[in-house]
């Protein structure tokens, strides 16, 4: 198939690389000049194992082809992908307008059929909008063509992008066509040929079901740091709990883990975003606003433990910082934990010497100009001289770390664990104060 995809983000480029090593012609669109001549050259602007590997061959083969001219996009694919991004507006809700901005260039330049599939995640409604964008476009220059909406809502994980969309647990297709319907079953045969995962269901459904699912992932992990908050004032170890409620088959373990907040681009916005849908409907959504309270204390909590420890007597000191991404495997750092942490304790004058294995040039984008942050080469040259070390992303180059070395380098053998990363018993042992969520403290 040829295949047009709109936006070179994380969702559009992901789309585009998996669709073109299945032997479709893709070509991905983005106004960005500077993004589209690096991904021309093979580089990739963002961070995801196996990307760069799609890319190159998806280059060397033709089969996957960058521009910077939206026409040119509209002219080539009758699938035309929208996978641009969805911001939150001001009030949290989701900013359509460059999904919109997409629908009318297409209808604006359009000369044939065209399929349109809304990649991006887009509130209840949307396909009904980019329809009416697209008919008013075609409407101007007095041209009948024929055209559908469909949405396809992606499910894909940071970190593990390639993976779920080639061995996708479920591929939503929201279309009433029996020609849309087909084409995507087509499209997407190459991903479903052990079983049968694709659902079709009315467009509205479906966009709803993106927002249903990224909310409930979101409530789990707010429940499960609710109750590793209780646990930390009843002397009880959440971990040991999580173990005894994961072997529920009706609850499971993942997303069962308990740490300091939920981020990235996808679950704060998501919950804001129906939060503000659920509203303009009439009604209050009491879940979802504490989900998202919840999260919001929870990002404070880590600040909170190290605020304890020194009593309250932060300026001056250095905090040495394990991991910036929200997550690992990514150099994603929106909404990240890390990032409420250091604002808290520049706010009290405390310097941090900070590391992640991805994100180093994303924190010096964000934060080039911090005189409080010192961003370190190593793991283990930002421990030197520091007061304590944090560890807020659970990278597995962390997990088993040489702990006479971190002694050797701290002023003091203290570590506040915010993933839950390292065992109190053992740390204990090695002569280390520790600080984790849901478990009692360990004091040296």
């Amino acid at each position: 198939m040829k295949i047009s995809v709109h936006g070179s983000g994380y969702v559009g480029l992901v789309s585009a690389a998996c669709f073109a090593s299945m032997g479709n012609e893709v070509l991905c669109v983005d106004v960005d000049q500077a993004r589209i001549a690096r991904l021309r050259q093979g580089e990739a602007p963002i961070v995801e194992p196996g990307l760069d590997q799609l890319l190159t061959e998806g280059l060397q083969s033709g089969r996957l082809r960058f521009t910077d001219v939206p026409a040119e996009g509209v002219h080539f694919g009758l699938l035309q992908f929208i996978a641009v991004g969805t911001p939150p507006d001001e009030d949290g809700s989701a900013d359509l307008k460059y999904v919109l901005q997409v629908a009318h260039t297409i209808g604006a330049h359009m000369t044939s059929e065209k399929i349109v599939v809304d990649k991006s995640t887009v509130p209840v409604g949307t396909a009904d909008k980019v329809r009416e964008t697209i008919a008013a476009a075609l409407g101007a220059r007095h041209a009948t063509l024929p055209f559908d909406v469909v949405s396809n809502p992606e499910f894909l994980k940071e970190g593990s992008a390639i993976e779920d969309f080639a061995h996708p647990d479920r591929i939503v297709v929201g279309a009433a066509s029996p020609r849309s319907i087909e084409l995507m079953r087509s499209l997407y045969a190459p991903f479903t040929r052990n079983h049968e995962r694709l659902m079709v269901m009315a467009v509205r459904d479906a966009e709803f079901t993106k927002y249903a699912a990224n909310s409930m992932l979101a409530a789990r992990i707010s429940m499960m740091n609710e109750f590793a908050n209780i646990a930390e004032r009843l002397g009880v170890d959440i971990e040991q709990v999580r173990k005894g409620i994961g072997s529920d088959a009706r609850i499971g373990y993942p997303f069962l883990y308990p740490g300091v907040g939920y981020g990235g681009s996808c679950f704060p916005k998501d919950v804001q975003a129906l939060l503000r849908t659920a509203a303009r409907s009439g009604y209050e959504p009491l879940m979802l606003q504490a989900v998202e309270e919840v999260n919001r204390r929870q990002k404070a909590s880590l600040f909170q433990k190290i605020q304890t420890h020194f009593k309250g007597e932060l300026r001056g000191r250095t905090l040495a910082l394990w991991g910036l991404a929200f997550k690992p495997n990514t150099d994603d750092m929106r909404e990240a934990p890390s990032r409420v942490l250091m604002e808290a304790l520049w706010q009290q004058g405390a310097r941090v010497r900070a590391y992640d294995p991805a994100a180093m040039h994303e924190a010096r984008r964000l934060y080039g100009g911090q005189p409080l942050l010192s961003l370190c080469p190593t793991q283990m040259e930002c421990l030197d001289g520091a007061d304590g070390l944090a560890v807020v992303t659970e990278w597995s180059q962390f997990r088993s770390p040489d702990l006479e070395d971190i002694r050797r380098r701290l002023k003091q053998a203290v570590i506040f664990d915010g993933r839950n990363v390292y065992s109190p018993q053992e740390l204990r042992a090695a002569g280390f104060s520790h600080y984790s969520v849901g478990r009692p403290a360990v004091t040296a």
